[in-house]
């Protein structure tokens, strides 16, 4: 299966976590939502402009920006 960035993800649409591209403190708090390998996330909405952009993961509404989402690795499905 194809790998994309979550900020590619269509609205609408969900995919399974494949891997995380940040470190540090953005890495940590990820995890701390639910952003792990694995997770099912599904993308809900966008901004008005663009972003940031609007996803469910673990039952919670989370926004992150797309500079932000640009380093998670997803699978759709």
């Amino acid at each position: 299966m194809l790998e994309i960035p979550l900020s590619c993800l269509k609205v609408g649409k969900s995919a399974v976590v494949k891997k995380l591209m940040s470190h540090g403190a953005l890495r940590r708090r990820l995890s701390d939502i639910g952003v792990v390998e694995g997770a099912v996330i599904k993308c809900i909405g966008r901004s008005p402009l663009g972003d940031p952009s609007a996803y469910i993961i673990c039952g919670a509404v989370i926004a992150i920006r797309n500079c932000d989402s640009g380093g998670i690795i997803v699978t759709e499905i």
